[in-house]
């Protein structure tokens, strides 16, 4: 949803960007432009002096502007932090087996995921975020490897261990994830 509500939004304001410009350029190069265009000369000035003259009396004028153009900057960063926060899904649904459906916090999930992943020889730390939809969850999961841990065996471990106890428990008949492996930094040992 938020994906499609994007480039809904960056398609519009690029069109209505590309046109303006478009039209400028026209009048700059001397251009024929529509009759309804306001600037018809590449002598037209964007704001003349009595357009911005006009309300300078006026003691609403400067706050209302001000408010506007705030309000237009709140909107764009909450854009931004939107955009950046990535989406974990809140809860789970699994089915009970009784034809209703359950609820399951997916930050528990997260959080036993990441405490058995951790349990693992050769893991250090584990992080498990939860994306997707509430019937067909996804993780994606962040391990740190102690030096002396085999990437392949932790990984073994975390499919089958892991992330199997978690789909068997949720009932839920896959859980794709997305593993990043990293190792811890260590100083070089000396060898004599």
């Amino acid at each position: 949803m938020l994906r499609t509500v994007n480039r809904v939004v960056l398609g519009l304001v690029g069109l209505v960007l590309l046109l303006a410009g478009g039209a400028v350029l026209a009048v700059g190069l001397g251009l024929d432009v529509p009759s309804w265009w306001p600037w018809g000369t590449k002598h037209d000035v964007l704001l003349s002096r009595s357009r911005r003259l006009h309300w300078h009396d006026q003691g609403w004028w400067w706050p209302a502007v001000i408010a506007a153009l705030a309000l237009i900057v709140l909107l764009a960063l909450w854009w931004l932090l939107a955009q950046l926060r990535r989406a974990r899904l809140a809860e789970i649904l699994v089915d009970s087996g009784d034809g209703e459906g359950a609820l399951l916090r997916g930050r528990a999930l997260e959080s036993v995921l990441a405490s058995e992943a951790e349990g693992a020889e050769g893991v250090a730390r584990a992080q498990v975020a939860l994306t997707g939809r509430r019937a067909a969850p996804a993780a994606r999961v962040a391990l740190l490897l102690e030096p002396h841990a085999q990437p392949a065996g932790a990984l073994e471990r975390l499919e089958s261990e892991s992330l199997a106890h978690a789909r068997d428990s949720a009932g839920l008949s896959a859980l794709p994830a997305e593993v990043r492996l990293r190792a811890v930094k260590h100083r070089a040992h000396r060898v004599t």
